[in-house]
C-alpha cells in the first residue's frame, strides 16, 4: 500500500488521515454540536462537562487549524468567540451519525438502557 506524508507525518492510509481530522474522544462531539448551532466556549464546555478546559481549548484550536470549524471573535469587553462549522466541518457529518448509529446499536447489544431512564 503507499504512504504519504502530510504536516511532517506519515499515513498508511486515507482511514488514518481522516481520523487525524475527526478522531479522538472529543473532535466528534464538538463537531456534532456545531453543526446544529453557532456556540460560544462557554455552551460547549456546558454542554459536554466531562471535557477539561485545556482539552476543550485544544480540540477547538487543530478543528480550526484543520479548517473544521470557524471562530469569530467579536470586539467587545469582555470578549466573545463563537465557534460554527464549515462546509468542510459539515462534510464529516454524515460519517459522525453513521459511527453514532453503530454507537446505539453497540449499546442496545450489550443490553445498555441508552439513555437511562431517571
Amino acid at each position: 500500500m503507499p504512504e504519504f506524508f502530510y504536516d511532517n507525518k506519515l499515513y498508511y492510509t486515507p482511514i488514518e488521515f481522516a481520523l487525524n481530522h475527526i478522531g479522538g474522544t472529543w473532535k466528534m462531539p464538538i463537531l456534532w454540536r456545531l453543526h446544529k448551532n453557532v456556540l460560544r466556549y462557554g455552551e460547549l464546555k456546558k454542554d459536554i462537562p466531562h471535557i477539561t478546559d485545556k482539552m476543550l481549548a485544544s480540540q477547538l484550536k487543530e478543528l480550526e487549524v484543520k479548517g473544521l470549524i470557524g471562530r469569530k471573535v467579536y470586539p467587545v469587553v469582555p470578549s466573545k468567540v463563537e465557534y460554527s462549522i464549515t462546509e468542510k466541518g459539515m462534510k464529516a457529518i454524515p460519517v459522525i451519525e453513521t459511527i453514532m448509529n453503530y454507537g446505539y446499536e453497540l449499546v442496545k447489544e450489550a443490553g445498555i438502557e441508552f439513555p437511562p431512564k431517571k
